[in-house]
């Protein structure tokens, strides 16, 4: 039903004017940490025009009226693996499938995620390579619906390591997309950055450590060394790429900020000396708090491999006290949800956690707009409701500054001026 919805919302956003007026009870201002009240919003082909509260509303518009609503920019999840289709507990299901139909099942993925309001993801890595360059580009273009993405092309490892396909025989061959990234030296991870470079990502992503949900793996083992993270980072800033790395050990996550990494991707075991540092070079994290349950209620479904259960034993709640403490602290942090951990069009449910770990409401939902499009150096593009930024915006029934769960349930989703979802509100009227 929602793909009619979906289609009927785009024809009549195509028929309509060029102008459309948002009338906004509430609109959230992350910038200055400030709610407006009675605000109109314009919006002129793909961009904001103009905001503010006694707008002249041109007569050709359409008008989409808000005023219950809280209205809010299009939210961002820092980390997500939409282009992993739907490959279930465990990685090694990727081999039961060829890259094309892992491919296709990514299309729903894509929609799921814009529908529950996040308008741009930031997808750090698939094991088949490149697949999110085509699904990035196939959702540009406007062939098939989902978030704008900024992605990764392959994860950076080392032979064996947290974002290799591991598990097999050892005499079984991988093809070339399920090793693509791999490098073990300096002038090897070069390499493999101009590579991924030349193939159009966005973003670089490297291992530093190992992980939870890889076979043979250990999340307090250190792989990249200093000299190859350091690598990464001048070969990325060289292309005007910035580097995330995944890091769960206290030392990988110190060695990965002292590189020069843009964001930490989980940063579980983080220690006060990294927390410092991390505040010292600006760097984000991007701690992924909520998916702790899905991986937990997988285990009692027997859906989620004995071992990853091993590796996952109590660093859930060490990595939730360690985001209370960085908050404290005042380090800047994103969201990031590990989308696909947990089901695709839930990554809202983390916002809870955010708050019940340190977090106000405001903050949570800055992490999630105004930092995550500066982690993504799109500032002047996403991240709020501004002149000239593009008309990302949704709306929640309730009010998120007092209960922030109401981020769960989005009603109202606009993604570069187009609407894609519109429960119970008014639109498309003269």
């Amino acid at each position: 039903m929602n793909h009619i919805i979906a289609g009927a919302l785009l024809l009549c956003t195509a028929a309509s004017a060029q102008v459309t007026a948002i009338k906004a009870g509430r609109l959230v201002d992350p910038d200055s940490g400030s709610v407006l009240t009675r605000q109109i919003i314009l919006v002129r082909d793909h961009k904001i025009e103009a905001v503010g509260p006694s707008l002249t509303i041109p007569t050709d518009a359409r008008v989409i009226d808000l005023s219950d609503k809280t209205v809010l920019p299009g939210l961002i999840d820092c980390h997500t693996h939409v282009a992993d289709g739907q490959v279930g507990g465990d990685p090694i299901n990727v081999l039961r499938k060829t890259a094309s139909q892992i491919a296709l099942e990514s299309v729903a993925n894509a929609r799921k995620m814009l529908e529950s309001g996040f308008t741009t993801v930031r997808d750090v890595g698939t094991y088949r390579a490149l697949n999110d360059i085509a699904l990035r580009d196939a959702i540009a273009q406007g062939q098939i619906v989902g978030p704008r993405m900024f992605v990764a092309g392959a994860y950076i490892t080392i032979t064996g390591g947290a974002g290799a396909m591991t598990g097999m025989a050892p005499d079984i061959q991988l093809p070339w997309d399920l090793h693509y990234g791999e490098a073990n030296s300096p002038w090897e991870v070069r390499q493999k950055v101009r590579l991924l470079a030349h193939d159009g990502v966005d973003v670089i992503k490297v291992l530093s450590t190992g992980a939870v949900l890889t076979h043979g793996s250990n999340p307090s083992s250190v792989e990249f060394t200093p000299e190859e993270l350091q690598a990464a980072v001048e070969e990325a800033r060289a292309f005007g790429l910035r580097v995330a790395s995944h890091a769960h050990a206290a030392e990988g996550i110190k060695n990965a900020i002292r590189a020069g990494v843009a964001s930490v991707e989980h940063a579980t075991l983080i220690d006060d000396e990294g927390i410092a540092l991390a505040k010292q070079h600006g760097t984000y994290l991007d701690m992924d708090i909520y998916d702790e349950e899905c991986i937990q209620e997988d285990g009692k479904k027997g859906s989620m491999p004995a071992d990853f259960l091993q590796h996952d034993a109590a660093l859930g709640q060490q990595q939730r006290d360690n985001f209370r403490k960085a908050v404290k602290a005042g380090v800047k942090m994103a969201f990031g949800t590990d989308a696909g951990v947990c089901p695709y069009g839930t990554s809202g449910k983390q916002f809870a956690f955010m708050v019940k770990y340190g977090m106000t409401p405001m903050q949570a939902i800055q992490a999630a707009t105004s930092s995550a499009a500066d982690l993504l150096g799109k500032s002047n593009e996403l991240g709020s409701i501004k002149p000239g930024k593009y008309a990302d915006i949704i709306a929640v029934a309730g009010d998120p500054l007092a209960d922030v769960s109401v981020l769960e349930k989005v009603d109202f989703v606009m993604k570069d001026g187009e609407v894609y979802k519109q429960q119970g509100i008014a639109g498309c009227s003269h």
